[in-house]
């Protein structure tokens, strides 16, 4: 039997190192890194079967990581690593494109359960679209949240809940919520200056929330 190949995006060494015994013991071929850059490079140039990937990370968060892969290889799933302050986060990424989330300290037989769970439900799932499809409920939310607070913060706290009202695919609530203004503007048109600064300040306060949340 051909093994899977499967690489471990975290910060933390210990993470890397448990994670690499586990799954090289079950017959995977395993890649690991402490550098998110470095993971998504890889993710996108090599041919993975899965990506396991930390949420909280201090250059890239995991949500930008799995933004990034999900829009190159939307068939590869991307499992979050996952602390016990961040499994609401975790949470929210499977409703934006995850396919799972484990919580750390992880065990053996979860950590394997959880990665074979992922590569069955990829083989027979069609995966989600890619393309901006919701233009005007997209410029809807962006013309929201330039003026009103208590959205921007619902949308800083409740991530895809605060977008339940509107008619958004996964990678297009990804695409707001991680403040990404270059590929909304290249397939939604240009937009007002406001419009943008609130992105490119949603982006930073976003990805600030998210590295120290608790």
């Amino acid at each position: 039997m051909e093994k899977k190949r499967v690489l471990v995006i975290d910060d933390e060494q210990i993470v890397l190192d448990s994670a690499g015994k586990i799954l090289t013991a079950d017959n995977y071929d395993v890649d690991v890194t402490r550098n998110a850059s470095q993971g998504l490079e890889w993710a996108l140039s090599r041919p993975y079967d899965i990506v396991l990937t930390d949420i909280r990370m201090p250059e890239t968060s995991g949500m930008v990581v799995l933004r990034d892969i999900k829009r190159a290889k939307p068939s590869l799933p991307v499992v979050i690593i996952t602390g016990y302050g961040t499994v609401k986060s975790a949470v929210q990424a499977m409703k934006l494109g995850a396919a799972d989330y484990i919580e750390k300290p992880f065990t053996p037989d979860g950590l394997v359960r959880a990665l074979s769970l992922a590569l069955d439900t990829a083989a027979t799932r069609q995966p989600e679209s890619q393309a901006l499809i919701h233009k005007k409920e997209m410029l809807a939310v962006l013309e929201r949240a330039a003026t009103d607070k208590d959205f921007v913060s619902a949308l800083l706290h409740h991530w895809a809940d605060a977008l339940e009202e509107y008619h958004l695919t996964g990678p297009e609530q990804l695409a707001l919520l991680t403040g990404d203004l270059h590929w909304i503007e290249r397939h939604a048109g240009p937009l007002t200056e406001k419009q943008k600064q609130w992105l490119e300040k949603h982006h930073f306060s976003w990805n600030m929330f998210l590295r120290y949340c608790s």
